[in-house]
């Protein structure tokens, strides 16, 4: 096993059992108690876990997994379409474009629906779905199924977003932090996500500002990669300063929530 899968699979064990001892991790991996430690000194050093007294635990501050299919259609759903209504602004008839998988590019194809002439490039089959009956090409990009999410990554993915050159891509992501930029849980997802940031002219990283301030283990791009950060109002902890000196545009939209 590569020390990465390694590490992902170390972090899968702690979100279902919460601690683990050195010890412990050396059982269930079959490896030497010395590469456990040089695994966690890795995961250690990019702050993704904590040593305790009794072994090891998660960074709190950290993402590493999402809600499912169902519950991120209807989470921060005002958020999302105001999101997604200002995004589409920034696209013109004839473009050229990649929707990134996920509830907020979901939102951004339904609100492009009017538009005329787009080609359009995804690796989430149920954002490609919505657009059936437009005027628009769509094309999706194939790979490995995530099946309970309709999200299409892997080497597949990554081989055919090479063959595309698009103008704007709209990446969404549930982790941006001022500083590191845009991070996933997901080494594969990270990957493809990346290989999107390489083939755009422009990116717009599109995310609801519960997603604000949160790291997790893969890096996908740095703040001076993206043409514009769009989010919403709502989080008050939020350094702001920080995003508008980090990042080259910085959008917020307000919410209007309804109370019924």
């Amino acid at each position: 096993m590569l020390p990465a899968e390694r590490e992902e699979k170390i972090i899968a064990f702690l979100l279902e059992h919460k601690q683990a001892t050195i010890h412990t991790l050396s059982k269930q991996f079959n490896v030497h108690e010395a590469t456990i430690r040089r695994d966690l000194n890795k995961l250690e050093q990019f702050d993704q876990i904590k040593r305790t007294h009794g072994g090891v635990v998660l960074n709190k501050g950290e993402v590493w997994d999402e809600l499912s299919f169902a519950d991120r259609q209807t989470s921060n759903y005002e958020e999302k379409v105001a999101i997604a209504t200002r995004a589409a602004e920034f696209v013109q008839d004839n473009d050229t474009i990649i929707i990134d998988s996920g509830s907020t590019g979901l939102q951004l194809a339904l609100a492009l629906q009017n538009k005329r002439n787009l080609t359009l490039i995804t690796n989430d089959i149920y954002i490609a779905s919505t657009l059936k009956s437009t005027n628009h090409q769509v094309i999706v990009t194939g790979g490995a199924l995530h099946k309970d999410n309709y999200v299409l990554d892997g080497q597949l993915a990554n081989n055919a977003l090479k063959s595309f050159n698009p103008l704007k891509l709209f990446l969404s992501t549930p982790a941006i932090d001022a500083v590191k930029g845009v991070t996933h849980f997901s080494e594969s997802l990270a990957y493809t996500k990346a290989q999107m940031v390489e083939q755009a002219q422009e990116v717009y990283v599109l995310v609801d500002s519960s997603k604000l301030d949160k790291v997790s283990l893969y890096n996908v791009c740095v703040p001076n990669n993206i043409d514009m950060l769009i989010t919403d109002t709502s989080n008050s902890n939020a350094n702001w300063n920080s995003y508008r000196n980090h990042f080259k545009h910085l959008t917020r939209v307000e919410v209007a929530h309804n109370n019924n």
